[in-house]
């Protein structure tokens, strides 16, 4: 089977031939194959071990301490990830000894020479500390993903909260734009008014957009990339656009285990300074070809990856790991979500007061996805702030605005 080694040096392959590897086993194939010594090897299936920076650090990753575990045992098999972190310096396997470019009198464009002092490297740090998911809100974007779309196209929403002076960012509601998601590509179809009342509920609730969240589908299991070529493309895009350095990007996915069971997983990441400059100066080729290989993002010119010129960067030079987390935020996420199979109509309404009834009114309608609702029917100038700053403070809501609201679930 094959196995993907991610490393500070990007994603790897290493073969193992024993259907009944061991650690120690895999970590001597680590040794051969990709000349990292045996015993500078920290092995894991969580992510965060390349977030370590300490020995401390890397002992609460003892998933893959026991060198006699098997592979299986850990339910390791032919495609899945496993996480390296290494101390001291190697050179990366593939990569040709250094010549100088050209020969002497050979001329060089100005293309030339800015790819000469353009280079791509893994970005060690985020700028933001760690990403903290409500709890309810990502599980009504993961349930439905799995439960009503069986992974079977791709989904996509934004994700609202706020990021702190020391760079965590907290997801407390995710806004799901209209969209179409086929196996491979994910349109989003920006309705500038709808957006508006997003911003408007956000700004009074004092948060604001701090990333994106997307499902791969079941098709693109065991595939060997993190992200692939359009979906780095999408996420630079938006990335660039928010003009936030702790912008956040979120995969979620199905992993299906070789017993047939699966596991949803969340990973997270930042796109590298290095892939928003390139994205804003035009540096990638925007149109994808079928045989296009997936793992790898087109430079329109050279760039530098190591010692070698190249316009084909693997796409984990792009990623930066992001810790998650998770927490219980202020909101509830029960009602019904904007542009799905079904429309939200007011009986969705009358029915989420009256399962509440027992609740004062103001946590009644604490629902980002039910004041998106409300919104459409008030002022977005005075209503929508006025009714957002109650929820957000958590304070009376006025009567006139009960009298309403009641006036809507009963229409």
């Amino acid at each position: 089977m094959m196995l993907r080694i991610r490393s500070r040096d990007g994603l790897e392959r290493v073969t193992v031939d024993n259907p009944h590897a061991t650690v120690a086993q895999l970590k001597a194939l680590i040794q051969s194959q990709l000349q990292i010594p045996f015993h500078n090897q920290t092995l894991s299936t969580n992510q965060n071990l390349l977030l370590a920076k300490t020995a401390g650090d890397f002992s609460r990753f003892a998933d893959m301490a026991d060198p006699n575990a098997t592979l299986s045992s850990l339910n390791l098999s032919h495609g899945s990830i496993v996480f390296l972190a290494y101390d001291g310096e190697r050179t990366v396997a593939g990569c040709p000894a250094f010549h100088p470019a050209g020969s002497f009198g050979r001329k060089m464009t100005m293309d030339d020479l800015i790819a000469k002092q353009t280079r791509v490297s893994r970005q060690e740090t985020s700028h933001c500390e760690s990403v903290s998911f409500d709890r309810d809100c990502a599980n009504a974007f993961q349930h439905y993903v799995n439960e009503a779309l069986a992974f079977a196209v791709k989904r996509g929403g934004f994700m609202y909260g706020t990021v702190s002076e020391e760079g965590k960012v907290e997801v407390d509601f995710i806004y799901e734009p209209p969209q179409q998601g086929t196996e491979e590509n994910l349109l989003l179809f920006r309705d500038p008014d709808e957006e508006k009342l997003v911003e408007a509920i956000a700004l009074g609730l004092g948060m604001r957009k701090v990333g994106f969240i997307f499902t791969q589908t079941i098709s693109q299991d065991k595939k060997d990339y993190t992200l692939s070529n359009r979906e780095v493309l999408q996420a630079a895009e938006l990335h660039a656009e928010s003009g936030l350095k702790e912008w956040v990007t979120a995969v979620v996915k199905l992993e299906v285990n070789d017993d047939g069971s699966a596991d949803v997983h969340f990973e997270a990441f930042q796109m590298s300074d290095m892939c928003i400059r390139l994205f804003k100066e035009g540096w990638f080729v925007t149109e994808i070809g079928e045989d296009d290989d997936p793992k790898l993002s087109k430079m329109k010119n050279d760039v530098v990856v190591g010692v070698k010129d190249t316009k084909e960067v693997d796409n984990d030079f792009f990623l930066v790991v992001v810790k998650i987390l998770d927490h219980q935020g202020p909101l509830s996420s029960t009602f019904p979500i904007e542009n799905r199979n079904t429309g939200v109509t007011m009986k969705a309404l009358k029915s989420h007061l009256d399962r509440a009834k027992n609740l004062p009114f103001v946590k009644r309608i604490s629902d980002f996805h039910l004041l998106l609702l409300l919104a459409r029917f008030l002022d977005l100038g005075a209503d929508v702030p006025a009714l957002t700053d109650c929820v957000h403070k958590q304070t009376e809501v006025p009567e006139g605005y009960k009298i309403l609201i009641e006036s809507l679930a009963n229409a």
